[in-house]
């Protein structure tokens, strides 16, 4: 056999849950190939990805059905709809979050170079079957990791980031003229919890503190303008707050901390205040403006 024209490898079934399925082609499964990656992806059912930032350049080519791409630069929201028959490019080092809207869905991602679960940071949001899969089946060489210093920086570009507390801790603060500090900040280790997806806040509230009483608040900060007045936000792994420890299923996500309390005073830094709805057991439902 020529060496110019050779099998190099077949397909592999890298994920298969009951609505979701890829099966990989060219990669570093299916052909120990890292220049590229090319699977065929089906999704029978809605559904979504958590938010992601990409450490590859992807072209998605829609075979049938639709998908959505969210994106979320300078504060501003946006989203690309493709459709069947069509190619979207994705550029290296973009943050968005892919959804499913009617299921019935397939489509070929082709990733350069080749995907892996490091070149794919995931935010917060459950860790679905599909991405512990994927880890399973990439990590058996750890030496490829990222360290926590590649992995905050890869969220550089990130500008908005979210804080929930108290109303009445943060109307203290405000009318006081100090910064706000969350009741756990030293115990925490000397930071703020935050997310970069608002959304989010709803499912951690709940995690932490159904059984507070009280008006919540989103608060939407600038991370900038954190900045220039020496507050670093960095991106880590979930921790627990105070002596409530983290759910498991976050093992895999990153936070954003702030190492520092919130200036209520300094314009630019608070760039919005939303009100979060509980019902009457304390459970919290949703965030208005989200």
């Amino acid at each position: 056999m020529s060496t110019k024209v050779r099998i190099v490898g077949k397909k592999e079934n890298v994920v298969k849950t009951d609505h979701f399925s890829i099966d990989e082609c060219i990669g570093n499964v299916a052909t120990k190939c890292d220049d590229l990656s090319l699977a065929i992806v089906t999704i029978t059912e809605p559904t979504s990805e958590p938010w992601i930032t990409i450490d590859y350049d992807e072209y998605m080519y829609v075979t049938d059905g639709l998908i959505e791409i969210y994106l979320e630069e300078d504060g501003l929201k946006s989203m690309t709809k493709v459709v069947a028959g069509q190619t979207v490019f994705i550029e290296k080092g973009t943050r968005m979050q892919v959804v499913f809207p009617s299921g019935n869905t397939s489509y070929i991602p082709v990733c350069l170079p080749a995907f892996k679960p490091e070149r794919c940071i995931r935010e917060e949001g459950t860790e679905s079957d599909v991405s512990k899969r994927l880890n399973a089946l990439h990590n058996s060489d750890n030496s490829s990791k990222l360290s926590a210093e590649e992995v905050s920086a890869k969220f550089d570009h990130v500008t908005k980031v979210y804080h929930m507390c108290e109303k009445k801790l943060w109307d203290e603060a405000v009318s006081s003229g100090t910064a706000y500090f969350p009741p756990t900040f030293q115990k925490d280790g000397n930071f703020t919890h935050a997310t970069a997806v608002a959304e989010r806040l709803v499912s951690t509230a709940n995690h932490f503190y159904t059984n507070t009483e009280g008006d919540w608040i989103c608060v939407e900060l600038d991370r900038n303008e954190l900045l220039k007045l020496g507050i670093l936000t960095i991106f880590e792994e979930a921790k627990p707050v105070g002596a409530t420890s983290v759910n498991e299923d976050w093992e895999s996500w990153v936070f954003p901390h702030i190492f520092g309390g919130i200036p209520t005073h300094v314009d630019g830094v608070v760039t919005s205040i939303l009100p979060m709805k509980r019902d009457h057991d304390g459970t919290f439902l949703s965030i208005d403006g989200f």
